[in-house]
């Protein structure tokens, strides 16, 4: 099957020298195309170009990605091909840069518009626009597609990551979420659809559950 997979995260560009990026590593993404290209799978990595993960990328193909729009622009490309299934792990940012001010001394703004905005500048402040939403764009690219999303939160409990996937799930029109980070706690959750949620303990036990999916 040919199996789609997104790892690390994008960046948006403040100037030419600076970015608003996050900390995922893309190892989770990158192994589990490992994973799925070991028994047999056709797989697509699509990599975020900031992933530090330096781990053995067996992928019959690895992409690189850069911002949230040009993660969209290789979905939409990949739209052309027949893909069963779609692992969307990146972690993409929520927000890009709008507008940038410069605040005078005397509180007075003014936009300001720089290839490298000068350190000496002074105090600006940043306009944060949302950026479209990846996974909610996928069921309309790969209508037949199985499609996996992921959930990390770092506040919460493990209730309320369980109630967000499956706010995933019916919002989205994907097939499953995985959900993780502190607020899960230990392991992983594959959540399928109304308290439906198969606990994994690691990685080899979540990347056998999905890859079980895949042939149900």
């Amino acid at each position: 099957m040919h199996c789609v997979i997104t790892a690390g995260p994008t960046y948006e560009t403040m100037d030419n020298v600076r970015r608003l990026t996050n900390f995922s590593t893309g190892r989770l993404g990158t192994e589990l195309a490992n994973f799925l290209t070991e028994r047999g799978h056709d797989v697509t990595l699509l990599l975020g170009e900031q992933a530090t993960h330096c781990g053995e990328r067996k992928a019959r193909r690895v992409e690189p990605f850069s911002t949230t729009a040009n993660l969209l622009e290789k979905f939409r490309a990949l739209a052309k091909q027949d893909v069963g299934a779609v692992f969307h792990a990146a972690a993409v940012s929520d927000y890009t840069f709008g507008k940038i001010w410069l605040r005078s001394p005397a509180g007075e703004l003014s936009e300001i518009k720089s290839g490298k905005i000068s350190t000496r500048a002074g105090t600006l402040m940043a306009e944060l626009v949302p950026t479209p939403k990846v996974i909610a764009e996928l069921r309309s690219l790969f209508p037949t597609a199985k499609i996996i999303g992921w959930k990390y939160e770092v506040d919460g409990d493990r209730a309320s990551v369980l109630q967000k996937a499956e706010q995933q799930i019916a919002e989205c029109r994907t097939n499953a979420c995985v959900a993780n980070g502190k607020a899960y706690g230990l392991g992983f959750g594959i959540v399928t659809g109304a308290s439906a949620c198969e606990h994994c303990r690691d990685l080899t036990a979540l990347f056998g559950s999905l890859e079980k999916m895949l042939r149900a």
